[in-house]
């Protein structure tokens, strides 16, 4: 089986698709020469298929990581590591065509929001390039004839599991910290958007990068990430997607080898508005709060809290404004959403938007399929929500929002933490004691004030409660990826 296909997207043309299992630097097929198809969301059609990683092609990916890491990879210098990320950041920006007409093809996402997600993943592979060098410990003194320090070291081999909804930014999410300290990588993508990860792993050689330091793998969950989670040579295993997988990779890893563990999981994010809040600005943001990647984001403003003001007045103009959204084609410059992922996505979305209406929600606008053909769903907005109510509860994951009013700040407050996830918040008015006083009460890992969905590379991102362990981004994701190493010297004198 050749590991390698040629396709076509209307911004590159023909492109040649890698379809095997990136190991060692090398594009080669399944131990079993398995392979799985990939579904175009937009036409409901098969692109091509690719080969699928079973538990022997992760013992292999490991073996080849872990011999990287002894070797050569123990051997290169942050500087050079650093150098390495650098390298292939330019390469990556050189490609972002390429990259992001990959990502709509097997994702759907519309090209313009693909292009944003390209260049954040330059921007994010950049960012740690720099930190590459920068990671140090410290000297502490405690006594005269002793010399005490520490050293911040890499954990070994990283398994890293990640998610359909955004494949490439969570690659370099997952990438840049772990390279960047000093780890060896076996990646997981998922089994709906495996393209456009193996179009970067090309890349990867071209950087300079040693064979093992990054391999990248296709395969289902309950197979290759299984394995991955409970590998006796793994050291640590990082994972972006549902509460429920993370518990499930969580129970894999403590039962194994007691490898560290970091989660990035789900979200029920509350979007509040005051009635003293710009109504056309806020309108515009709790838009791309909730349609933003057609609903498919972990910290989507699902949950819409309206002070009973203005609450009616926002109802109406925020139907306005999520009718003008465009839906369609994703390589059209002008949509805004593009389909949901998958079938299975589709009926589970809209399962959510029969629940709200049998649960006597109202329907504002939307709760339909658009079109005839793809797994495309209008942008929905359900009123009048009740607390208890399914679709405001449990997270949709698609472009479906839920709209209820509130009293006062502690009515909302309350409101806001009736979920077992804290991921993010959103808080809308002109008043900044008001601002700074429901930010610094909301239990949530990142609250955005008058725009939502303000994600940068610099800034810490990750939850609180079943939303997730550990952080990502900014300077504290290198901490995900290093072990603390305490040296004490004897430097004279006798044993006491």
């Amino acid at each position: 089986m050749s590991v390698s296909i040629e396709l076509t997207t209307p911004i590159t043309g023909t492109y040649k698709q890698p379809t095997g299992l990136f190991i060692n630097n090398e594009f080669v097929e399944g131990v079993d020469k398995k392979t799985f198809e990939v579904i175009n969301p937009s036409t409901e059609e098969v692109i091509c298929s690719v080969s699928e990683a079973t538990e022997k092609d992760v013992d292999i990916a490991v073996a080849a990581a872990r011999k990287a890491f002894d070797g050569e990879w123990r051997r290169t210098t942050p500087h050079q590591r650093g150098i390495y990320l650098l390298k292939l950041a330019e390469i990556l920006e050189k490609n972002i065509d390429l990259l992001a007409a990959v990502e709509s093809l097997d994702n759907g996402k519309s090209i313009t929001m693909a292009r944003g997600d390209v260049g954040a993943v330059v921007g994010c592979i950049r960012y740690y390039g720099g930190w590459a060098d920068k990671v140090e410990g410290k000297t502490i003194d405690i006594s005269p004839d002793m010399f005490h320090y520490t050293r911040q070291e890499p954990l070994g081999v990283c398994g890293q599991i990640i998610p359909w909804n955004f494949p490439l930014l969570m690659l370099a999410w997952k990438i840049g910290p772990a390279l960047a300290t000093g780890n060896c990588i076996v990646m997981k993508t998922a089994e709906q958007t495996p393209l456009s990860a193996l179009v970067l792993a090309q890349f990867v050689k071209e950087a300079g990068f040693p064979a093992g330091v990054l391999n990248i793998i296709s395969g289902f969950g309950k197979v290759a990430g299984a394995a991955i989670s409970s590998h006796m040579d793994i050291n640590k295993v990082a994972f972006t997607g549902s509460t429920a997988v993370g518990r499930t990779i969580m129970q894999a890893a403590a039962a194994s080898n007691l490898k560290k563990v970091t989660l990035e999981l789900g979200g029920k994010s509350p979007n509040i508005v005051f009635n003293d809040a710009d109504i056309e600005e806020a309108i515009g943001w709790v838009n791309f709060g909730i349609y933003y990647n057609h609903g498919q984001c972990c910290c989507a403003g699902s949950r819409i809290y309206v002070q009973e003001g203005i609450y009616d007045k926002f109802v109406e103009a925020f139907k306005k404004r999520a009718e003008e959204n465009k839906v369609g084609d994703p390589f059209h410059e002008e949509t805004f959403q593009g389909p949901q992922v998958s079938q299975l996505q589709y009926d589970r979305i809209m399962g959510y938007i029969k629940s709200g209406k049998e649960e006597g929600a109202t329907v504002v606008t939307g709760g339909e399929r658009h079109g005839d053909k793809g797994y495309f769903i209008q942008p929905t907005i359900f009123a009048d929500v009740k607390q208890d109510m399914k679709i405001m509860q449990e997270e949709i994951f698609g472009p479906v929002c839920a709209i209820a009013k509130f009293k006062d700040e502690d009515d909302v407050i309350q409101l806001a933490h009736d979920t077992p996830y804290g991921l993010a918040a959103a808080v809308h008015t002109k008043s900044l004691d008001t601002a700074i006083r429901i930010s610094n009460a909301l239990r949530a890992g990142t609250v955005w004030v008058n725009c939502y969905n303000q994600l940068h590379f610099a800034l810490p991102f990750g939850g609180f409660g079943e939303s997730g362990i550990g952080r990502e981004l900014g300077e504290a994701a290198l901490a995900n990826y290093t072990e603390t190493k305490s040296v004490a010297i004897k430097l004279s004198g006798k044993l006491l």
